[in-house]
């Protein structure tokens, strides 16, 4: 992953997006003004429920060009 920023506020969950192959869930996501993505395959696309509407630090950076969502606090 590239081009890592760390962005604090309110975490939002926009809409689930398609499963992954492997049929985990993935969803496209909200904080401090930032849109991302979590990325495919990865424990985050469960652990995201727990945060949504809650205050957050999430790190995201870049995936394949697309913003991706690297660690949530």
């Amino acid at each position: 992953m590239k081009n890592r920023t760390r962005h604090s506020g309110t975490f939002e969950i926009v809409r689930r997006e398609r499963s992954s192959a492997n049929g985990n869930p993935r969803y496209l996501c909200r904080c401090d003004g930032y849109y991302f993505y979590t990325a495919p395959d990865s424990a985050l696309g469960y652990k995201v429920k727990n945060f949504d509407g809650k205050p957050a630090t999430v790190v995201i950076g870049t995936y394949h060009g697309r913003l991706t969502l690297e660690s949530i606090q």
